[in-house]
């Protein structure tokens, strides 16, 4: 296998079988297409459904749009083995926007598309938050442009060409980032600050979280950016994979050369270790919220049937779930990464302890 800096997240084995908003709730994301409903009985967890029934309360979620999808397919169907006697709210606010609620007690889960950072860890220490960290997928963060953009693959440093802030007033055109390309307007669309999507895509391309030109359009509903660059020829953007796999009529997604040949953003080039921006999701539960006979059923729901939602809603499942299960099961709070992004494999970071 080819061992690059391809993967900036997750370089190599991820050896599984590929099947193929809260309060703020304001978008409208691809729809889950009943997403784990083939199988309610599935095994891997630790409640029957028939037990679900005599649950009652409520589960509040929020944070990255990315992992919403995730989220949104189980509290669908957890909502409708508990008869609606317990609510669940899904929200897009946005990774670091969910990390201030979370850190806050606001909220009983944090969806994450990246990992907590040390400033989010010392703020949940100030104010007696204790998490548990649950990986759940892996995403292949896509670059996109309208499907009539005769562009197919696009190289790192045109990127950090076209996002760096020194490009700011100054790269305004397609042929400003390569000669080559046409003498037309350059619209550039993206998540917000407050995205853990933009403090990954900056740090992968940038190298460093957060260093971006700030006149592009930012949104944190996905939606949103899928029909700005669906409206425009000449709009670019990047977004979690499974917006662009719901659109792929209306978007083309570009291959990332990073000095070793362009690559599709795939399942397949997630698994091989050659798709550059590969990255892992992540649930955050607060300790006290697992208490919670709901928050403890729909979590464990969650991890029993992970593989099939996250496959379902266009995502790549991890390796397998046994060490997130066994984790959740003894209340193992903490983190495994130490506040960094970090490269390695799914493989590798099922393996790390947390701390």
């Amino acid at each position: 296998m080819r061992q690059t800096a391809s993967g900036w997240w997750l370089t190599a084995v991820i050896g599984c079988a590929l099947v193929g908003c809260g309060d703020n709730q304001s978008a409208s994301p691809p729809s889950s297409s009943g997403a784990g409903k083939s199988s309610p009985q599935s095994t891997g967890g630790n409640v029957p459904v028939a037990d679900l029934t005599a649950l009652s309360g409520t589960v509040k979620i929020d944070g990255s749009s990315t992992v919403y999808l995730i989220s949104e397919a189980v509290a669908e169907d957890f909502q409708q083995e508990t008869k609606a006697k317990v609510k669940v709210t899904v929200g897009i606010l946005g990774t670091s926007g969910g990390f201030q609620k979370f850190n806050r007690g606001e909220i009983d889960i944090a969806d994450a598309s990246r990992p907590i950072l040390q400033k989010e860890i010392d703020e949940a220490k100030k104010n007696g938050i204790e998490y548990i960290e649950l990986p759940i997928a892996v995403d292949a963060l896509t670059v996109i442009v309208n499907h009539d953009n005769k562009l197919d693959s696009i190289k790192v440093s045109e990127l950090k060409t076209m996002w760096g802030p020194e490009a700011e007033g100054k790269v305004n055109k397609w042929s400003d980032v390569n000669k080559d390309w046409p003498n037309a307007q350059l619209s550039l669309y993206g998540p917000g600050t407050s995205s853990g999507t933009f403090d990954y895509f900056t740090e992968a391309v940038m190298g460093k979280k957060g260093l971006s030109r700030s006149d592009f359009g930012a949104n944190e509903d996905d939606q949103v950016i899928v029909k700005q660059v669906a409206g425009n020829k000449n709009a670019l953007a990047y977004l979690g994979f499974a917006y662009y796999e719901a659109s792929k009529k209306t978007l083309k997604a570009l291959a990332i050369d990073d000095g070793n040949g362009p690559v599709l953003p795939s399942a397949a080039s997630v698994k091989d270790g050659t798709y550059y921006l590969a990255r892992p999701l992540f649930l955050y539960v607060n300790r006290k919220s697992a208490d919670r006979p709901e928050v403890k059923a729909f979590v464990e729901y969650y991890l029993s049937r992970a593989a099939q939602y996250v496959s379902e809603v266009k995502y790549i499942p991890l390796p397998e779930y046994t060490v997130v299960v066994d984790r959740f099961k003894k209340l193992q709070t903490g983190t495994a990464l130490g506040g960094e992004q970090k490269r390695m494999s799914a493989e590798e970071l099922l393996k790390l302890e947390v701390k």
